[in-house]
């Protein structure tokens, strides 16, 4: 491999690593969406003057009891993505990553709170109405996070922070300590050492944030800008780049941070069109459309027109094969329509021919800037179907143009069923039903179609952890990897382990048959300080060490915690 395109996978593994550390945080955020989505929903002042008997004081504190409960989530996204990308990002001892990462933002959050109050520039709000006082804050890039007074990061400040977790996490876990500070090795020295790290973040971020923030807003005027045109584009390189498990690292930002733009809603700041979006609904009145314009066309296509290409594919399979097939994809098109997983189909006809999956692409850019451009206001933090549809767009009332939908969406359906449909019989795209191999119908997960593309994710990689042998030798000093598949080998090999852990100082290694354990070859050849039984619990002492040796025998066994 030559340099360049090492460089070019580097670059695409960083992208899909970015991506993929907001899968643990934004888990939380459609069961918040819908508790807050109901209670906005049943509590704003347009719904109730529509609706009197909503009026009702019981009613409506039930309702706000639940728009605050799922308030709890959106108001506090910083400090949840720098524990959920901690966590999600640690391959071990995930409860030592999780405390580094609180520590580590709130380290952040305190000396920047210092670091503005030393220098002079913290404002003074003292006496200030709260919309007053967030004004003039937001005027100096400056904000309160969780009572701290600090530079105004939002959600960009959690991420950062929990990569920076992630890599000092990675590697102090296995870091070598003097055996007399063998108490603060391994997991416990993370936080340790997270919060002088945070601290120079924090001075580096005092000197370089404004800047970089001027950057983002000027990027986020420059993709609002880009109205109808920018959708399109967006809508085509989403799915373009779900294939290959980067479509996160692109759906993420502008969904939480200043990338999907600064919205001014009741006189308060808003960054990412998530919050801008829930804030619009608890506050009344019109919509502004750019909020949503990256959402609302994914209910269209995911509703009507991947049901439209399924009928397609449907009426394109051979006769005798109309049956089977059509409850296959019945029912992939119902999962669609009702939740907004679209998996079944879309990597179905990506399986069979890539080219329909680039038409679809185009297709769902089109209807993405289309739906915008009429002036659609729904969104939903994720999964574009009918159930969130249903709460997102027409329980909100008619502020959010929900009609616009099933208007679009009846042309999204023809326009996906005669393109598919087409496409299919000029080329003879072997979708299921028209194999001429004589193969089963069946449909495509993702896992069989990246195989056959010859793509690999970060999810793969971490499968395939190699789990090759070494020889046991008595004279060399071995590395931990090879002293930990040494290790696997005395304790009888893979099949004899039933689980592997570590405390303090002692491995601890669960056997299925202790008799084929080889004591001797671990206390003389493998460095242990001593070795006792209790029960099919083999435990070896190795100080300080311990902890890494059960960390590395656990990634090539392919146990997890």
């Amino acid at each position: 491999m030559d340099s360049s395109s090492g460089k070019r996978n580097n670059l695409i593994r960083g992208f899909e690593m970015f991506g993929r550390s907001f899968l643990l945080p934004v888990s939380v955020l459609p069961a918040a969406g819908i508790l807050q989505g109901l209670g906005s929903a049943f509590t704003n002042a347009d719904t109730v003057k529509m609706y009197p008997w909503m009026a009702n004081h019981t009613f409506q504190f039930v309702m706000g009891f639940l728009s605050t409960m799922g308030s709890a989530a959106f108001k506090n996204l910083p400090i949840i993505f720098a524990v959920g990308v901690a966590v999600g990002l640690a391959k071990h001892e995930k409860g030592s990553a999780a405390i580094s990462g609180l520590l580590g933002y709130l380290t952040l959050q305190y000396m920047m709170n210092f670091l503005l109050n030393a220098s002079g520039q913290l404002v003074n709000t003292a006496g200030m109405d709260p919309t007053k006082a967030a004004l003039a804050l937001a005027d100096k890039m400056q904000t309160t996070v969780l009572g701290i007074q600090t530079m105004d990061l939002n959600v960009f400040g959690g991420i950062i922070t929990g990569v920076i977790v992630y890599f000092v996490h990675k590697h102090a876990i296995k870091m070598h300590v003097p055996a007399v500070l063998d108490f603060f090795s391994g997991p416990r020295l993370v936080p340790i050492l997270i919060m002088p790290v945070m601290a120079m973040t924090a001075v580096v971020f005092f000197f370089v944030w404004p800047v970089v923030q001027t950057g983002i807003a000027a990027l986020s005027v420059l993709i609002l800008k880009s109205g109808t045109i920018g959708t399109f584009f967006y809508g085509v390189i989403e799915r373009l780049l779900l294939p290959f498990g980067l479509h996160h690292g692109l759906n993420w930002p502008v969904r939480t941070t200043e990338l999907g733009g600064i919205f001014t809603i009741g006189g308060v700041k808003y960054q990412g069109t998530i919050a801008a979006y829930m804030a619009s609904l608890a506050h009344g009145g019109a919509i502004n459309p750019m909020i949503t314009r990256f959402s609302s066309g994914k209910f269209v296509y995911n509703m009507f027109g991947l049901p439209g290409a399924a009928l397609a594919m449907y009426s394109c399979a051979k006769p005798e094969n109309k049956k089977k097939v059509g409850s296959l994809l019945f029912a992939a098109a119902a999962t669609a329509f009702l939740t907004g997983v679209t998996e079944p189909i879309e990597f179905t006809f990506l399986f069979v021919a890539p080219a329909l999956y680039a038409i679809h692409a185009v297709l769902a850019g089109l209807t993405m800037a289309v739906t915008s451009a009429l002036g659609a206001a729904y969104l939903t933090p994720t999964g574009h179907g009918l159930i969130n549809y249903i709460i997102y767009g027409v329980l909100q009332g008619m502020k959010t143009k929900w009609y616009i939908m099933p208007l679009v969406g009846v042309f999204c359906f023809a326009m996906y069923y005669f393109v598919f449909k087409f496409a299919i019989t000029k080329f003879n795209f072997q979708t299921p039903g028209r194999e001429s191999d004589g193969s089963d119908i069946k449909l495509h997960g993702k896992d069989e179609t990246r195989k056959k593309m010859g793509v690999r994710t970060l999810k793969d990689e971490d499968k395939g952890i190699s789990t090759s042998s070494a020889t046991v030798s008595s004279t060399a000093k071995l590395s931990t990897h090879d002293q930990a598949v040494a290790l696997i080998k005395a304790h009888g090999g893979p099949d004899n382990i039933t689980d592997v852990d570590a405390c303090i100082t002692r491995l601890r290694i669960n056997v299925k048959d202790k008799s084929v354990v080889n004591k001797d070859i671990i206390v003389n050849n493998l460095g242990a300080m001593g070795f006792n039984e209790s029960g099919m619990q083999m435990q070896s002492i190795y100080g300080g060490h311990a902890n890494v040796l059960k960390m590395e025998i656990q990634d090539i066994l392919g146990i997890g915690e």
